[in-house]
Order: C-alpha cells, then structure tokens, then sequence
C-alpha cells in the first residue's frame, strides 16, 4: 500500500546552534524530522531530553542521521576506526534514548592508502557494519545504510555493491536510498528496478548531476515526477526527507503535491 511519508533533515540549519534549530523544529509543517548528530547538533542527554520535549508537545516522530563528518568505518587505521566506532556508537544510543524510528549511516569509503591493501577496506566495511548492527540489534534501534557516490571514494553506491553487501552478510539492514547520490552515478532507476523491496527511507535533494548541491527539489536535474510515478508503482510507505539546503517550504510542498 503506496502512503509516503514526506518529512525533512535538519541538515539545511546545520550552521546554526542547536537550540536554534530546535526552535525551528514546531514550524517545519511536518512531523517526520530527520536530527544530524554531527558538528554544532552533536547529541548529548540535555538535547536529546529537549527533542523529546519538542517531540511530545507537537507530536513529531524523529529519525537520526549517524555522524559523517571524519567518519570512515573501512578505515585502515586502528586508532581512528575505533574513535569512529566509539563515536557511532555513542550515537546509537542517543536515538535509541529518542526513541528514533531509524538511524541513517554512511558506508566505509576508500583511502589514500587504499592500494597498498586490496580488498582490505570492503572487508573493514563489512566488519564494521556488522559490529554496529550486533549494537543496534541489543538497542532495539533500526539501522539503515545509505548509497555514497564512488567518485566521493565511497563503497558502496551502485545496487551491486548492496547485493554483494547482502550476499556476504545476509543483515537484514535497509537502504536508505538518497536519489541525489544515486543521480551522480545514474542509478536511481537500478536502485529503484533491483532493490525496491530493500529501500526502506529516502533522501530527497536536487543537483544538476556533477556534485552533491543538494538543491532544493525542482532547481536541479533530477526528475521528481518520474521519482515519485515510481515510488507509487512499488507501493512505498516509508518516508522521504527532504534533505536540501534550500526552498524548504518549497520542496516539501512539491514533494507532498507529487506524492498525494
């Protein structure tokens, strides 16, 4: 049964404190808030009890995105894969104390010294993905991985990186399907055709399909129509963030309007 569920990130507020943003959260005309635990919005048990507050008083239902920001779960260094796992989980705890309804992650990516160390960085990845879902699993938090685009170094971007993923794992882990990523790599409707039944949330930007602009929806490339003729033909009933950096009130409106 098709019932898309059209919210927004906060990441557009990114820049400004955290109790700004948290004043923003009553106006954002939806109740489906993404919360980024990263940069100046990193969780603590104060702001976590204020976004429950925020959350009861205008019945909003949050999802969370993990941080990214020096954040490589396929790194080849011990010391910073530990902090960066120390740091994930960390976050994992602060959504499962929201009561979030998913926490979006970014896969492993590619480094400088990638080469000297064939394959080792995919089998980090896997590792380290197994590691955060034995965490989330002990939480009750559901988890959900998201597509990078390659040329950001990233591993996991096209629907044959997610096959192999579940193939190797069978982890009954989600795709967080972000179709301005996808649109870089001219795999929206690859993801779409071989793994609808995986995409279990959505990121919705616009870019003109040379980098990540997160546009709002309408000032890019990308063609929403088509998007949401699509998620109406698969029966999507899970909700799709508006995650651009501009036109807010714009985007959800076209968003809303295309998926109603």
């Amino acid at each position: 049964m098709f019932e898309a569920k059209v919210g927004v990130s906060m990441l557009y507020s990114l820049h400004e404190s955290f109790n700004r943003m948290a004043k923003r959260l009553n106006a954002e005309n939806t109740r489906y808030i993404e919360v980024l635990d990263d940069g100046a919005h990193e969780l603590d048990k104060g702001r976590v009890n204020l976004l429950k507050e925020v959350a009861k008083s205008y019945n909003l239902e949050y999802t969370v995105h993990a941080p990214f920001a020096d954040i490589n779960i396929a790194s080849p260094s011990p010391t910073m894969l530990n902090a960066a796992l120390k740091r994930l989980t960390k976050s994992l705890y602060y959504a499962h104390v929201l009561d979030a309804k998913l926490w979006v992650f970014h896969p492993g990516a590619r480094t400088g010294i990638s080469q000297f160390y064939p394959g080792a960085e995919w089998k980090q990845n896997i590792q380290s993905i197994q590691e955060l879902y034995a965490e989330a699993e002990q939480l009750g938090v559901n988890i959900a991985i998201e597509n990078l685009p390659a040329k950001y170094w990233f591993l996991m971007s096209k629907p044959e990186d997610f096959q192999k993923f579940y193939k190797e794992t069978e982890l009954p882990i989600g795709i967080v399907l972000d179709v301005g990523h996808s649109n870089l790599e001219n795999q929206t409707k690859p993801f779409f055709d071989e793994l609808a039944d995986k995409i279990v949330h959505i990121h919705a930007s616009d870019n003109k399909g040379v980098d990540d602009d997160h546009l709002g929806i309408g000032y890019g490339a990308i063609d929403y129509n088509l998007v949401a003729k699509t998620l109406k033909k698969i029966g999507y009933n899970h909700r799709v963030i508006v995650e651009s950096c501009d036109h807010i009130p714009e985007s959800l409106k076209k968003l809303e309007e295309l998926l109603n």
